[in-house]
């Protein structure tokens, strides 16, 4: 389980504030994304499968992950503290941006 600031991300290109501490929050991902994953403690992904790119990646770097969660990258407010539990694959806003 950890904790962290949500940011929104919708295209690999454009992170924007994405660093250290940060859950990267994104539509799906794939091998385009993978860079993202090195500074963020949790990744939430849209849609996603457990042989999906973003459950895999994630293992490999450590990271919690929780797939298909529907509308989470139009419901998370961007900068919102969030906790992240990949065992339990739940994802619970703790306090807006």
């Amino acid at each position: 389980v950890v904790r962290g600031r949500a940011r929104i991300v919708v295209d690999p290109s454009e992170p924007g504030d994405l660093g250290p501490g940060d859950v990267l929050v994104a539509p799906l991902t794939d091998p385009s994304w993978t860079p993202l994953f090195v500074p963020v403690e949790a990744v939430v992904v849209d849609v996603g499968g457990q042989m999906s790119h973003a459950v895999i990646v994630s293992r490999e770097f450590g990271l919690p992950c929780v797939v298909s969660v529907v509308g989470a990258t139009t419901s998370i407010p961007d900068g919102a503290k969030v906790e992240v539990d990949g065992a339990a694959g739940t994802v619970t806003v703790l306090s807006e941006a």
